[in-house]
């Protein structure tokens, strides 16, 4: 059943920091907050400069790594958020709302640590303020570097052979769905509605490289097109961006619920 699950190529234009995390990735991440950790120290960042090298070192790379840490975390959580698919500003501002409230008390315990006065709780807000700035300019970056990434990939791919069959007035539409109704399909798409003549196997093998899945036996969706994802008296339903509702079978339930769709 897991080739009926249709990926798009590793690097296509939805890689995100919020696909799922791999050690490569996750090293990388860790090395490149380290090495910012230890030149913020090099140059005494935020005034720390009156503070030893070796601990001040310790303390901006700690700092680093946390955040890092806190940032692939953050992301994975906020990936399981439906809102999360409908682009990258939704993104920044879910992982930067995750990796808040935790780096703000990171940064405000290991700042207080070993100081001679007890640390004051009416110092948080500014800390979560701080953070708060830090944390959208930090995620910004990460999916505007992730999507840079993806982009020459997903210039090389091959073109989807379905979008061919696209009705003139559709042609360049992004595809939603495909539904079956009798022999023919009805096309959902950005640009609207439309039939063809065609099986809906052929079509799911044609629409290779667009990242979706069939969910019925009459429904293939595109992940991107889901605006919606609920489940109530056993069965889930998607919502599309048309509005449109698509019931997702028993059959496809637990492949769908493993994607991490609903």
């Amino acid at each position: 059943m897991t080739d009926r699950l249709r990926q798009s190529p590793p690097g296509a234009v939805h890689a995100s920091p919020m696909e799922p995390l791999t050690w490569t990735g996750a090293r990388r991440t860790l090395v490149i907050a380290a090495t910012v950790g230890a030149f913020m120290s090099f140059v005494g960042a935020f005034g720390s400069e009156h503070i030893d090298f070796l601990p001040r070192t310790a303390f901006m790379v700690t700092i680093a790594l946390a955040g890092a840490t806190l940032g692939m975390l953050s992301f994975q959580l906020a990936g399981r958020i439906p809102l999360a698919r409908r682009g990258p500003p939704y993104q920044v501002v879910l992982g930067a709302a995750m990796m808040t409230p935790p780096m703000t008390l990171v940064a405000w315990s290991v700042t207080n640590l070993g100081a001679h006065d007890a640390a004051q709780l009416r110092e948080l807000p500014q800390y979560a303020l701080i953070t708060a700035i830090m944390s959208l300019l930090m995620t910004a970056l990460a999916v505007f570097m992730s999507h840079r990434r993806a982009a020459p990939v997903a210039a090389a791919a091959a073109p989807v052979k379905f979008l061919e069959r696209l009705p003139l007035k559709l042609r360049g539409a992004e595809v939603w769905a495909v539904e079956a109704e009798d022999h023919y399909l009805r096309l959902h798409t950005s640009k609207g509605q439309d039939l063809i003549l065609m099986r809906l196997a052929d079509a799911v093998a044609e629409l290779e490289g667009i990242e979706g899945a069939q969910v019925h036996r009459s429904w293939w969706v595109a992940r991107d097109a889901v605006a919606d994802a609920r489940r109530g008296d056993g069965r889930a339903t998607l919502t599309l961006k048309d509005g449109s509702e698509v019931p997702v079978s028993r059959t496809y339930a637990k492949l769908i619920r493993d994607a991490g769709w609903i």
